[in-house]
């Protein structure tokens, strides 16, 4: 069967379509086609044509004019619809009109970048123009850095090397930066929270040291669907951008199912593995010839789910070989194999992490499997969009798991096809990343005294760091005085500068990762299960004092889940309004925290294995933070039992930690939320949601603008689950048989107001 036939199978088939909740279909679309700008050098235009390109997509054509007119942009259109272009042709345009121009291109992954600059030497090949285009990475040779520095028009790298391994170093690039014509930044999403709120402070460097050699270099971004697209790229350069996201690229018809695997134990809200579903059906089309991708969450679900397929294959006498798992710890060569064998479809299959997400070429895919949702609506679309690329159909199915988050989505699935109401949040100002990047900065070269770096004014940061004695004062320029190199000190994903360095016992003290500091009583106390890589590795000790944790190899069923004793301090209010019958506010609080407990939580089921006790010193975090507080006689009036508030609270919190990255693209870890039955500052029942993260980031800002949406969605989530009394897919477990649940929906219907329409 071809495709459009196993689709009209599945829609006969009662065992597939009882499970179906939702099914869009996507018509073809026409494309719309601009000719060649007349500005175009004519042999970039002759390259075009002999790759049968006679005419151009209008938003690549708009994109074209934009950069041409010196104008910085964005580029927001789906996958498979050109955006290489977009930047490409008036970047090799420029270079071919006057060769001094320099670009550098920056994407988030290295093999992703290897994988555009085969691209791009084709086509520069083509032009027969003396256009030089390296990558410059970790895996850069020693002895070709220097011809990469020395020659390079068009330099492709990562943010980690432009952080570490260039800005540092930028006397040795100064035919890069004298010439620096474009900046190209891919993958706009990506850049968010932690990660995005250094980038733009690594900006503020490039900038700096561009300025410094004479050049002003224009702005080109390209980003998949999130709601805030220009705002963040005009966050992170710090100028005006233009929106391009008038896709004119043409495409088949599209069909996205939400697929939800059947309930076996209502009692406890949990539903068959969406692990083993997603083999189950990715064997259906290969078996029938059909190439397929199927997206897994972490390592180890890779090869369970590559295991598990590959067995199914072969009673069906179909050669294993023919389908292949991808991910981060497969070597190059290996990953170069894949990539090839699905151009050529020598494979029939490949079980992948997100690593196959972004634009890497692997062909003409047919059906995408996603198991799981991604975490984002941006990587929903990225991941959905592998299939069809080019094909007439193409279907993509996301298999939802048990956790509260799909099974929203699974009763709300029109949040994954409106606008995308989660917005990538970035804040460049928060004082613990600027003062990393400003030393950085300092490093490469002085400040004076009047000179601003995204704050105004900049000298109270650059007196702080003078009195720690690692600047000094001579004039009025402000010099790099310590011997450490500050760079190699900064990781781009974390706001503070401590780590825990994690040793492998069973490996010969191998060091396999870090954990920054704040994170580490919840992810490297004793006893606790630490994934790394889809392994699992038990801790058998964490030295606090000498920042390191030592593990051993535990092939174990289940993960740790971290409790934490939580006391917060309101140090201010921002900002401040009505909420129904109560109030909400955003402002600074003080969280002391420490882990007291765990809990064992069954992979697959969510199911718990118990709990124990553990040990641990507080530690103090300041951070931004909405909260919102109650009337002391909140249980009376919503109809509860006083001795029940302080479940049907923690149900609350419980409901917004999981749902609130739906609105904000933010990683689940980075947001805490957590109810008092009385706040002992507020004297009342307060609920916090809070940013994980030293000084803040702005997600606890966004979710004050969007309270009631996310209110009504805990209500809508809780209402709408089908198991008895609180599950890992709502409320969260609970003891308290009969209760949590009910008692939950109504606190939150009493803040809602009862009649409110969910």
């Amino acid at each position: 069967m071809n495709l459009a036939q196993m689709i009209d199978w599945l829609k006969a088939e009662r065992a597939f379509t009882e499970n179906v909740v939702f099914w869009h279909t996507q018509p073809a679309k026409r494309g719309d086609f601009v000719s060649f700008p007349a500005s175009m050098d004519e042999r970039i235009k002759t390259v075009l044509q002999k790759r049968g390109i006679h005419q151009l997509y209008s938003h690549q054509v708009e994109a074209y004019e934009k950069a041409v007119s010196g104008k910085n942009f964005v580029v927001v259109t789906p996958t498979a619809s050109g955006k290489t272009y977009c930047y490409s042709l008036p970047v090799l345009n420029a270079i071919a009109k006057e060769h001094r121009h320099r670009a550098l291109y920056i994407f988030p992954t290295k093999a992703l970048a290897q994988d555009q600059l085969v691209e791009l030497h084709d086509f520069i090949t083509q032009l027969e123009l003396d256009i030089k285009t390296f990558t410059f990475d970790g895996d850069t040779p020693q002895n070709a850095r220097r011809a990469v520095r020395a020659a390079g028009h068009i330099v492709v790298t990562n943010a980690d090397m432009l952080h570490a391994g260039i800005l540092p170093h930028h006397t040795k690039w100064i035919k890069l930066f004298e010439n620096l014509k474009f900046i190209v930044l891919d993958e706009l999403h990506q850049y968010r929270g932690v990660f995005g709120s250094h980038l733009a402070n690594v900006f503020r460097r490039l900038k700096r040291i561009a300025n410094f050699y004479g050049a002003q270099p224009q702005f080109i971004f390209s980003s998949a669907t999130i709601a805030n697209p220009k705002e963040l790229a005009e966050r992170i350069c710090e100028e005006p951008v233009e929106l391009v996201d008038k896709n004119g690229a043409p495409s088949g018809t599209k069909h996205f199912i939400l697929y939800n695997p059947p309930v076996v134990n209502r009692e406890l809200g949990l539903r068959r593995s969406s692990w083993s579903e997603a083999e189950k059906l990715a064997s259906h089309f290969i078996e029938n010839q059909i190439q397929t991708i199927v997206f897994a969450p972490y390592r180890l679900s890779v090869e369970i789910i590559l295991a598990g397929l590959q067995n199914r294959l072969k009673r069906a006498n179909i050669s294993e070989e023919r389908v292949s798992g991808y991910r981060g710890g497969y070597l190059p060569l290996e990953r170069r194999a894949v990539e090839q064998g699905l151009r050529k479809k020598s494979l029939l299959g490949v079980v992948t992490t997100n690593a196959l997400e972004l634009g890497i070429d692997i062909g003409e895919l047919e059906v995408s499997i996603l198991t799981g949702y991604p975490g984002t609506v941006a990587s929903t679309l990225q991941q959905a969009g592998r299939a069809g690329r080019k094909k007439e159909v193409a279907l993509s199915i996301l298999v939802a798991n048990s956790s509260a988050l799909d099974q929203f989505l699974a009763s709300n699935p029109d949040y994954l096809f409106g606008s995308p109401p989660e917005a990538g949040i970035i804040d460049p100002n928060n004082f613990s990343i600027l003062t990393s990047q400003l030393k950085c900065a300092a490093f490469e070269l002085p400040f004076d005294s009047e000179e601003r770096f995204g704050v105004d004014p900049t000298r109270p940061f650059l007196e702080k760091l003078t009195a720690e004695r690692v600047l000094h004062l001579a004039g009025n320029q402000y010099h790099w005085a310590s011997e450490i190199y500050p760079a190699s000190e900064v990781s781009l994903r974390s706001a503070t500068i401590e780590n825990f360095v994690i040793l492998n016992r069973s490996n010969e003290n191998k060091v396999i990762g870090e954990v920054d500091y704040p994170s580490a009583p919840i992810f490297l106390h004793p006893r606790a299960i630490y994934l790394h890589g889809g392994e699992r590795y038990q801790v058998e000790e964490l030295d606090w004092e000498g920042r390191k944790a030592y593990v051993k190899e535990a092939p174990v069923d289940y993960y740790t889940d971290a409790e934490t004793k939580t006391e917060v301090k309101v140090l201010s209010e921002a900002r401040k309004a009505d909420f129904f019958p109560d109030k909400a506010y955003f402002g600074e609080i003080s969280v002391t925290s420490a882990t007291v407990l765990f809990k064992k939580i069954k992979f697959g089921t969510g199911e718990n294995l118990g709990a124990e006790h553990v040990s641990l010193p507080p530690l103090t975090m300041h951070t931004s933070s909405f909260w919102t507080s109650f009337s002391e006689d909140l249980a009376q009036k919503a109809g509860i039992p006083a001795g029940s508030l302080g479940a049907s609270l923690r149900g609350v919190a419980n409901l917004l930690q999981n749902l609130v990255p739906l609105w904000v693209m933010a990683d689940r870890r980075d947001i805490r939320a957590f109810s008092q039955v009385r706040s002992p500052f507020l004297e009342r029942p307060a609920i916090f949601v809070y940013d994980n993260i030293p000084g803040g980031v702005g997600f606890a800002e966004k979710i004050f603008t969007m309270r009631e949406e996310i209110f009504k969605a805990a209500l809508a989530l809780a209402r709408g689950c089908g198991c008895l009394d609180g599950c890992p897919s709502c409320v969260g477990p609970t003891l308290e048989v009969g209760r949590a649940k009910n008692d939950t929906v109504a606190v939150l219907e009493y803040m809602l107001g009862s009649g409110v329409t969910v």
